[in-house]
């Protein structure tokens, strides 16, 4: 998987963030409060994002509404699952991703494995 662009990446986290459907004028507005951009360009992308798969879109009026078809931890995982796949020595690489976690994460991992290791079973 390949990773978002920097506009991609901007308009995922506001959909992501808000967790609604939204449309693309919401989302320029938004980023206009930071930063000037276009609302053409904001479209642009956004209709490259639903090409892709990443956004379903639906009408509401004369306006798209789009809503992200995977969540921000899906992202993070896929993008996860890429970086092992660089390794030819998956668990080697599993170990030095492991050495730089924090004991809180180190923790969450752990039950991650627990859940995973119970749905297996069942």
């Amino acid at each position: 998987m390949r990773r978002l662009g920097d506009l991609e990446a901007e308009i995922m986290d506001r959909l992501w963030t808000w967790n609604r459907p939204a449309t693309v004028r919401e989302v320029v507005d938004d980023i206009n409060e930071t930063r000037p951009v276009a609302y053409t360009t904001v479209m642009t992308v956004t209709n490259i994002l639903y090409t892709k798969g990443w956004l379903l879109r639906g009408k509401q009026g004369r306006a798209w509404l789009y809503t992200p078809v995977r969540s921000r931890e899906a992202y993070a995982a896929a993008l996860m699952e890429d970086g092992l796949g660089e390794s030819k020595d998956r668990s080697s690489a599993l170990v030095h991703f492991v050495e730089n976690m924090s004991e809180e994460e180190v923790a969450a991992l752990r039950k991650a494995l627990r859940s995973v290791g119970r749905q297996a079973k069942s």
